[in-house]
């Protein structure tokens, strides 16, 4: 059995791409970590293997000493957490925005308010060290003059479904992550951003 644990102090909209690619995927136990009490990861009726739990960033600490997972991801996770932390696990994390670019909080809006012209995100290790940092995967999105930013955003998201919980998966495997990966997801997917695959449109 191998167990991931989902790091995000949104809404179930932040866990739900993932546990519906590893659904049908019999191996799989997905823990889903909030800091947001309000969230509605914990009201919502979810899959067996899917199980939630409230975690203070004060106590994160003891409880990746006292829990083992193959690998933690990140999504819009708030609070800060000791960069100790990353010692005892696998971490990975969602920046949304090409990096080394925007790099911080409010990358979204950063970027958008810049003026930039293409933007995106950028799946990435986390070791509290940024010299040791590795990009997993990076995927763009293109800004015309006539996007607002609710687009812009909505385009991110759907970009971050299709892409992290393929990025998880290779990850798991020990694998690196390929855009055939991408495209053999999503067969209607021609391998350019017309084609269907989410990303840019």
């Amino acid at each position: 059995m191998r167990v991931i644990a989902i790091m995000s102090s949104g809404n179930s909209n932040k866990f739900g791409a993932i546990i519906e690619h590893f659904k049908n995927t019999p191996d799989i136990k997905i823990v889903c970590i909030s800091d947001n009490l309000r969230s509605d990861i914990f009201t919502l009726t979810k899959p067996e293997f899917v199980e939630t739990k409230y975690l203070s960033p004060e106590a994160a600490q003891s409880y990746f000493m006292n829990n083992t997972f193959d690998l933690i991801a990140i999504n819009g996770y708030q609070s800060k957490l000791d960069t100790g932390i990353y010692t005892l696990g696998k971490f990975i994390n969602l920046h949304q925005s090409l990096l080394p670019a925007f790099k911080g909080d409010n990358a979204l809006y950063r970027a958008f308010e810049s003026g930039v012209k293409v933007s995106g995100i950028t799946i990435h290790t986390l070791t509290g060290n940024n010299d040791t940092e590795k990009i997993l995967a990076q995927y763009p999105i293109l800004i015309s003059a006539l996007t607002h930013f609710d687009e812009f955003e909505k385009m991110t998201n759907t970009l971050t479904d299709l892409l992290y919980p393929i990025v998880i998966e290779k990850t798991l495997q020990n694998k690196l992550f390929d855009f055939q990966d991408l495209y053999d997801k999503h067969k209607s997917c021609s391998g350019n951003c017309s084609g269907g695959c989410g990303g840019c449109h």
